[in-house]
């Protein structure tokens, strides 16, 4: 891999991670309308938690993250970004998020020059 290529990686991997911001920030405000903008129209949501599955859309995710309202004492880490040209899939664990511990799988993609989450999945842990 030449320099240029090392820069365009670089720079998609610093892309993925600006377009996980919204989604991430969501948790700490309880803003469902800005977690709804970092998915694309069609995106779809599926977990469980407390043993009930949720199969959401990315609209009635939204209204679940305002329904849950702010969880100020969230923390959260991206493990992991994965990148092959305009696909990506993403790691993001979540502590304390309205007390509970998630793991969330992103898959993105890239168009227009413009990189949002086409679906994710996600584990909530001690309380699935």
């Amino acid at each position: 891999m030449n320099i240029q290529d090392e820069k365009q990686s670089f720079n998609d991997i610093k892309e993925v991670t600006k377009a996980l911001e919204p989604y991430i920030k969501s948790a700490l405000t309880g803003d469902g309308k800005l977690s709804r903008s970092a998915f694309y129209d069609h995106a779809h949501i599926l977990g469980s938690i407390k043993g009930t599955v949720y199969n959401m859309t990315a609209d009635e995710f939204g209204g679940a993250v305002s329904e849950g309202g702010p969880s100020e004492n969230v923390q959260h880490h991206i493990t992991w970004i994965d990148i092959s040209g305009p696909a990506a899939a993403a790691k993001v664990e979540f502590l304390d998020w309205n007390g509970l511990r998630f793991t969330d799988f992103f898959v993105l993609y890239k168009k227009d020059g413009q990189w949002k989450i086409s679906g994710k999945v996600y584990n909530s842990h001690s309380k699935n």
